[in-house]
Parts: structure tokens; sequence; C-alpha cells
């Protein structure tokens, strides 16, 4: 089988353009900028610090007030919502220290 120049040929897939920046995998394309960039400025160019915060709230949700809400039609869910979180955030504000800057 003969494959024009810049096509890759792989067995029992389609021909795929290696100079296109929309064959390359959404992988690819991070791993290619953690090489170049750092791994802090790709977390920083993509959000992860911001993923991972929501992630360990999620969680801290989860475990503390339970994995499902317990009202059955959809005002009361959200008010079950907003005072479990309004629960959480004094948690957090009660046991967080206040740091100051020593200079």
């Amino acid at each position: 089988m003969l494959t024009p120049p810049n096509l890759r040929m792989s067995p029992g897939s389609s021909p795929i353009d290696t100079q296109s920046a929309e064959a390359q995998s959404q992988r690819d394309h991070h791993v290619r900028i953690i090489a170049e960039k750092g791994r802090m400025a790709w977390q920083k160019a993509t959000g992860y610090g911001r993923r991972s915060l929501v992630e360990t709230a999620i969680g801290r949700y989860k475990a503390i007030i339970g994995p499902k809400l317990h009202a059955r039609i959809l005002p009361a869910q959200r008010g079950e919502a907003a005072i479990a979180i309004e629960a959480l955030n004094h948690m957090i504000r009660v046991a967080k220290p206040l740091s100051i800057r020593a200079t």
C-alpha cells in the first residue's frame, strides 16, 4: 500500500494527517504544552487548579452531607443544597486559621 507524504497509517485505521492540529489528541496537546512551558503554566492556562478545587468541594459535600438529596421536589432540593452549602462554608470559616504575613 502506498501512503502519501505526511500521512501515517496504522493497521485497521484510516490515514491521519500528522501535520493537522485537529488530528492531535487533547492529551497530546496538553503533554506538549507541559513539555514546552512547564506544569504550573499549563495548570494556569487550562484552569486545572480551579477544577481541582471544585472536585475537592464536591467530595467534601458528599462526605459530610451525603451523596444524595432527601427532598423530593426541585424547590425543596434547591433549599436543601443551599442550607448544606452554607453549613459547609461556615465550617470552613470557623476552622480556617487567620494568617498574617510576618515582615
